[in-house]
């Protein structure tokens, strides 16, 4: 997947998420797609909490397990967050662009 702009991704994760939602019988309101992003935003939490060694750790879960477990849950709080900004019309980019990026030196943006 290295190499995908975000436009890239925003497009294959809105697929999934549409197939989610056909399968699943789930209606996304304009509500959901933050409601979404504030639940996967408390599920790697939760493995943060494990790998640190802060939150309940069940024996059977390896340590790689949990890392699993912890850059999956990144995966969907990104993943989220693309969808909320494409079902808002943010242009992320643009927006890192004006926010971050004029921290920079010109020659950088």
């Amino acid at each position: 997947m290295s190499g995908k702009s975000l436009a890239e991704l925003t497009k294959k994760v809105a697929e999934v998420s549409d197939t989610y939602a056909q399968r699943c019988s789930i209606e996304r309101d304009d509500d959901w797609y933050l409601i979404k992003i504030g639940e996967e935003l408390g599920e790697l939490n939760a493995e943060y909490l494990r790998m640190t060694n802060r939150g309940r750790f069940d024996a059977t879960r390896t340590r790689d397990k949990v890392q699993t477990a912890l850059s999956d849950e990144l995966a969907d709080v990104f993943a989220q967050i693309l969808l909320f900004a494409q079902h808002n019309q943010i242009d992320i980019e643009a927006a890192l662009a004006r926010k971050w990026f004029k921290y920079l030196p010109q020659e950088e943006n």
